[in-house]
C-alpha cells in the first residue's frame, strides 16, 4: 500500500456507500473533510481508579523540553541568538506577560467540578497548590505543600501501606490572605467527596480514600481502603486534590452535597503561583503572579487567549503575538522556517489511537449491511488477523503526517513501556493465513466501524483499515460510518454497543493500572461492556496478573507483572493499537527556561521567562 490514505470518504450514518474524494487532504469539502485543528477532546470513560507513573530518566530526557531545540530548521540558543534563518526577532512582544493560545476555555475553575481532560484542569494547575508536585524532570513526586513525600522509610506511611501522614508547610498564604493549614487540606478533599459532582473527578478520591484526619494544625492524615503505589502521583497530585481556602469557600456558598458552587465555577480560592485577574468569556483569561507565593513569585504574568481559528493561531505565532500554542503537529508544517518560532517534537501524548473489537454484539443492532455473526471477534485468530492487516506505517506517515510512532500497548514512558515491548506490524501473509484458518478468506464478510465526525485523527484509522483489508481480499468489505459527536457519545453509552468496532483515542492515563483496567482487564470498564471474557483464551490468568500489579507497592514487581501482561494481551488482542501521537510543543524562540513534563496537563507558566 502506498503512503496515501484511501481515496474514499467515510460514510454517513444514513448510508453505507463509499464516495471518491480528492487524495491527500482532509479539508476543503465541508465537514466531510475536517481540518486538522478540529481535534477530538471528548473523554468517554469515567476513571474509577488512578495510579502512579514511573518514567525512566532516559525516557524523561526526551520529554523534558529546553530551548536546545529545532528553530526554523536550525538549533536555537536559549536566548535565540546566533543570527541567520533561525534567529528570533529582536523585539519581544508582550513583555512581562506569558501569552498562551488555547483552543477553548475552562468549563469550570472549581477543583470539585472540572471534567477529566477538560480545560478547567489547565487553569487549576496554574492557580492551586497540591500536597506533592511533579517536577519538570522526573515522574517521582516531590514536596509541595507537604514538606516531605510520605514513604515507609521516613515513617510517614504505615507498615500496611494504608495510612499516609503529610507534614504541612507553614507560612503558606492563600490568595485571600489567610493561612493554609491542615484543616484547609482536609476541607478541600472532603469537599470534593461530599459534592460528588457527576461532571467532576470525585471518584479519584472516593474510590481509594477511607477517611481523612487533621492530626494537628500542620499534619494531615489519609487512610486508604487498600494499598496503592499510585496514590501520591495520580491522586494526591490531581485536580480534585487541589487545596482551596476553607474561609473563601465558606464565605461564598459553602459546601452542599451534589450541588455546584457557582462562585467557585468562575472564581478561585487557591494558593498557587497565579491569581485569576479577569475572565472575558470566549476571549481570554488574565492571570497575575502571586507576589506572596511561598516558593517565590513567578517571573511573568500570564494571559490565556481563547483561539480556535487555526489561521489566527498561525498568523499570531508568526507575528509574535503568542508565546506558546497548543501542541498540534499540523502547525509545524505551517510554521517551519519561521525565524522566530521554535518547536520540539520529541515527546508523545499519553493518548494512543486505537480501534476496539466488540465481543458483545447484538446482531439485530448492527448496521443492516453487516454480515458478520455475533461471535465474529470471539475467535482470537480473527482479531490477530485484523491487527496484522493494519498498515501502521501509513497511519504514522499519512494519518499523523509523520508525527507519531508504531505503538506498544502502553504510551512511551509509562511504567512497563519498553521499546522492546511486543507490538504488531503489518504482515499481510500472516493475516491471510489466519483468515484462511477461520474460513473467512473464501466466504468474506462486511463490517462497519463507528467514527466520530470531524475528527481527523480517528478518521485515518478507519480508512487505513478499510484499504488494508479490501486490498488484501476483495471479498472483505469495511464501512466506516461517520456520526456527529453527540451521536458518537450517545452510542458509547448503549449496552450492548451497536457496532462491531469503533475508533477513539485512549484517555491520558499516567499509570499502567489505568490503561490495563480500562482497556484490557476482562472485568474492567470496556471488558465488561464489550464482552472480553467471551474471547480471552484465559481471562482469569490475565485478570490475576493485572490484579496483582494493581495492589503491589514494589515498582520493580509491578514492572515485571505489566511486562508479562503486555505479552498476554499482544498474543490475545482486543484492540488495534493504531499509533502513538507526538506531542509537538511550539513556542517563540525568545521564551527562556521552557520545560515540560508530559504528566502535567499543560505547560506550567511559573517556570518561564522571556526576553
Amino acid at each position: 500500500m502506498s503512503n496515501r490514505i484511501s481515496s474514499f470518504l467515510i460514510t454517513r450514518e444514513s448510508g453505507f456507500t463509499v464516495k471518491p474524494r480528492p487524495p491527500e487532504s482532509y479539508s476543503g469539502n465541508g465537514d466531510f473533510y475536517p481540518p486538522p485543528w478540529k481535534r477530538g477532546t471528548m473523554k468517554l470513560v469515567r476513571h474509577d481508579r488512578h495510579t502512579k507513573l514511573r518514567i525512566p530518566l532516559a525516557i524523561l530526557a526526551t520529554f523534558t523540553l529546553t530551548l536546545s531545540m529545532s528553530c526554523g530548521g536550525r538549533t536555537a540558543t536559549p536566548e535565540g541568538e546566533g543570527g541567520g534563518e533561525g534567529a528570533a526577532p529582536s523585539e519581544v512582544k508582550n513583555p512581562g506577560v506569558f501569552v498562551h493560545s488555547l483552543g477553548g476555555e475552562p468549563e469550570s475553575l472549581d477543583p470539585a467540578a472540572t471534567t477529566d481532560g477538560g480545560f478547567g484542569n489547565r487553569a487549576i494547575i496554574q492557580m492551586y497548590d497540591f500536597l506533592v508536585d511533579i517536577p519538570p524532570d522526573s515522574a517521582d513526586p516531590v514536596p509541595m505543600i507537604a514538606t516531605e513525600v510520605p514513604t515507609q522509610e521516613n515513617g510517614l506511611v504505615s507498615p500496611d501501606g494504608l495510612t499516609y501522614t503529610f507534614p504541612i508547610r507553614q507560612g503558606v498564604k492563600f490568595h485571600d490572605g489567610t493561612d493554609l493549614t491542615a484543616e484547609d487540606v482536609k476541607f478541600s478533599w472532603d469537599r470534593v467527596m461530599t459534592m460528588n459532582l457527576p461532571e467532576g473527578q470525585a471518584s479519584k478520591l472516593t474510590d481509594l480514600i477511607e477517611s481523612t484526619r487533621v492530626v494537628d494544625p500542620y499534619r494531615f492524615e489519609v487512610k486508604l481502603k487498600q494499598p496503592a503505589a499510585y496514590f501520591l502521583g495520580t491522586v494526591a497530585y490531581s485536580p480534585p486534590a487541589a487545596i482551596v481556602s476553607k474561609d473563601a469557600v465558606e464565605k461564598n456558598g459553602g459546601v452542599q452535597p451534589n450541588t455546584t458552587n457557582e462562585f467557585m465555577t468562575t472564581n478561585e480560592a487557591g494558593s498557587g503561583p497565579y491569581k485569576l485577574k479577569q475572565w472575558d468569556r470566549g476571549e481570554r483569561l488574565m492571570f497575575e503572579k502571586f507576589t506572596d507565593y511561598w516558593n517565590g513569585p513567578a517571573k511573568l504574568d500570564a494571559r490565556w487567549e481563547v483561539v480556535d481559528d487555526p489561521s489566527v493561531i498561525v498568523i499570531g505565532m508568526k507575528a509574535g503575538d503568542f508565546d506558546l500554542v497548543e501542541p498540534t503537529p499540523q502547525y509545524v508544517t505551517e510554521l517551519k522556517g519561521t525565524k522566530n518560532v521554535c518547536f520540539d517534537e520529541s515527546g508523545f501524548l499519553l493518548e494512543p489511537l486505537h480501534l476496539a473489537f466488540n465481543l458483545n454484539i447484538d446482531k439485530a443492532k448492527l448496521p443492516p449491511n453487516d454480515t458478520i455473526p455475533a461471535d465474529f471477534f470471539h475467535d482470537p485468530r480473527i482479531r490477530q488477523a485484523f491487527d496484522y492487516a493494519f498498515d501502521y506505517d501509513t497511519m504514522v506517515q499519512s494519518g499523523l503526517e509523520g508525527f507519531g510512532a508504531n505503538p506498544t500497548y502502553l504510551p512511551p514512558g509509562v511504567l512497563g513501556w519498553s521499546e522492546n515491548a511486543p507490538k504488531y506490524k503489518q504482515d499481510l501473509a500472516q493475516a491471510e493465513k489466519l483468515f484462511r484458518e477461520t474460513g473467512y478468506w473464501d466466504k468474506g464478510f462486511e463490517v462497519s466501524i463507528l467514527v466520530e465526525e470531524a475528527n481527523p485523527t480517528f478518521t485515518p484509522v478507519g480508512l487505513i483499515l478499510k484499504d488494508s483489508l479490501e486490498k488484501l481480499n476483495p471479498k472483505f468489505r469495511v464501512n466506516a460510518v461517520q456520526v456527529a459527536e453527540s451521536q458518537f457519545d450517545e452510542m458509547h453509552g448503549q449496552t450492548p454497543f451497536p457496532y462491531a468496532m469503533w475508533i477513539k483515542n485512549a484517555d491520558p492515563f499516567t499509570d499502567p493500572y489505568q490503561f490495563m483496567q480500562t482497556y484490557f482487564h476482562p472485568d474492567g470498564e470496556w471488558g465488561e461492556k464489550l464482552g472480553y471474557r467471551q474471547g480471552y483464551r484465559d481471562p482469569d490468568a490475565l485478570a490475576s496478573v493485572l490484579d496483582e500489579a494493581a495492589v503491589s507497592t514494589d515498582p520493580d514487581e509491578r514492572e515485571r507483572l505489566y511486562t508479562q501482561a503486555l505479552q498476554m494481551i499482544h498474543d490475545d488482542p482486543m484492540w488495534i493499537w493504531a499509533a502513538d501521537e507526538k506531542n509537538v510543543q511550539i513556542m517563540q524562540c525568545w521564551v527562556k527556561d521552557f520545560v515540560y513534563n508530559p504528566l502535567w496537563v499543560m505547560p506550567r507558566w511559573v517556570f518561564y521567562n522571556k526576553g
